[in-house]
Formats: C-alpha cells, structure tokens, sequence
C-alpha cells in the first residue's frame, strides 16, 4: 500500500467513525472513485485502532473515573453513583452488538455489503436521524440515562452491522428518540464506542494473525497516526458544535452520498 494511499484512508476513516455518516460507504465510495484496490484487513485493523485511540484520548478523564467507580460499585465501596451507573450502562448497551457480531458476522460480510444496501441504508438512517432530532430534549446528561434507554441504544448498535447505517448515526438516532439533547446522545454513543471499536479491532486481529499476508508496517503505522489525529479533531469539534447546527445537515450530506452511490452502482 502506497503511503499517499494510507493517508487519504485514513482520513476518511478518522473524519467519518464518529460522524453520523458512514465510515462504510466513505470507505467503499473512495476507493472505486479513486480505482484503488481494497485496502486489506491489515489496514482495517490499524485505522479501527487509531480511532479508538481518539475516543479514549478525548474522554480520558471520563474513562478513569467511570472505570474505578464501576470498579468500586462492583466490590461494594464507596464511589460516584453517577459514574458507576454510566459505567453499568455502557455494558448494558454494549452486549447487544457483541452478541450479534458473534452470530451474523459471517452473513453480514457475505449478504450486506451490495452498493444498493450501503446506499439505501445511508438515505434510510439518514432521514431517521433528522427525525429523532425533531424530538430531542433537555435531559444533557448521559450520567443520566436509564437502562431501557441504554438497551434500546444497545439494540440499535445491531443496525450497524449494516454497512451504511453508521453506529453513531444510529446510536445518535435512538437517543434522540428517546429524549436525550444532541450532546448527551453524541457523548453516549461516543462512549460505547470504545468497547465496540476494541472488540471489532480485537476480532479483526485474530483473523490477521491467520492470514499469510505481508504486513506493511510503514503504510499501517501512518494509518494508525492519521485516524486517530483526523478522528480526535472530529470528535472535539462535533460535539462543540452539534447543539447549535443540529442533525439537519448530516440528513442532507447522507441522501446525496445515497444518490452517488446510486448512480455509480445502478
């Protein structure tokens, strides 16, 4: 893999992991318009790593604080009720997703990843996105958050194993349904994404480590560094600017990605 090559990926992965528009269709999109070949599972690994580099990175405080409260709630100490719960509640939301990629991994690779879906599932999901967003409300904390409401989160990460549904499109969706601000449901969907990137990182290394494959460590390593910067400067400024601009122009951004990928793949 060329370097220039590298780095163009891995942008698109950084800049689109945590946007609610689909790394999946970028990724699919970019290399036929650009006719590269694809990237190979070496690549996957190293971008999916970096990007959850970022997200660990950004909430890093959070994630201190919510693991050795979680810790502490579990051998019955005394600790931050509030950061034990969001840690509970990251769990709760993440078994769904984990449960489903074990069964349907297979099924989704083979049967899902059509042109038709990725861009149906990106015009689909994106009009769902506007519409939660017309129902957010005021409850700003994911501290907050309840668990059915982290369950019904949890359950939408199953959507996601459809390339073009975006994870933190859906994610984001949900919560907006479900009455959270568009912060508190970014913030949420951001923090379950750690376990969800490390397990799919975790798998997609396993079946690396059975491929016979050269490794190209240079090319991975500035993937790796790349995602994780584009991504870290993503997060930072989504959130900074989601309550002012709203879901209304990723709904826009994500029907004329459909129409492109319609028009190239029909």
């Amino acid at each position: 893999m060329e370097l220039f090559t590298a780095i163009i990926l891995a942008l698109v992965q950084g800049l689109t992991e945590f946007l609610p528009i689909s790394s999946s269709a970028h990724l699919i999109l970019v290399p036929q318009l650009l006719g590269w070949p694809d990237q190979g599972l070496a690549f996957d690994v190293a971008v999916h790593l970096g990007t959850l580099l970022a997200v660990v990175w950004y909430f890093r405080h959070e994630v201190v604080a919510i693991l050795s409260a979680w810790a502490s709630s579990l051998m019955g100490k005394s600790c931050s009720q509030s950061d034990a719960h969001l840690g509970w509640m990251i769990i709760v939301a993440t078994i769904p997703v984990v449960l489903a990629g074990l069964l349907f991994s297979d099924f989704v690779a083979n049967e899902l990843r059509s042109p038709m879906v990725i861009a149906t599932a990106t015009a689909v999901f994106g009009v769902a996105l506007w519409l939660a967003d017309l129902r957010s409300k005021n409850v700003a904390d994911e501290r907050k958050i309840s668990l059915i409401v982290a369950l019904l989160v949890g359950f939408s990460q199953v959507l996601a194993l459809i390339p073009g549904t975006s994870r933190s499109g859906i994610t984001i969706t949900v919560g907006l349904a479900l009455g959270l601000s568009r912060e508190a449901a970014a913030r949420f969907s951001f923090l379950i994404a750690m376990p969800t990137i490390a397990g799919a990182a975790l798998l997609e290394t396993i079946e690396l480590l059975d491929s016979p494959t050269p490794v190209p460590w240079l090319a991975l390593g500035v993937g790796l560094v790349v995602a994780a910067s584009s991504a870290y400067v993503c997060i930072r400024l989504f959130l900074s600017v989601i309550e002012r601009i709203g879901m209304l122009p990723f709904m826009l951004y994500r029907l004329v990605l459909a129409g492109v990928l319609f028009w190239i793949f029909v």
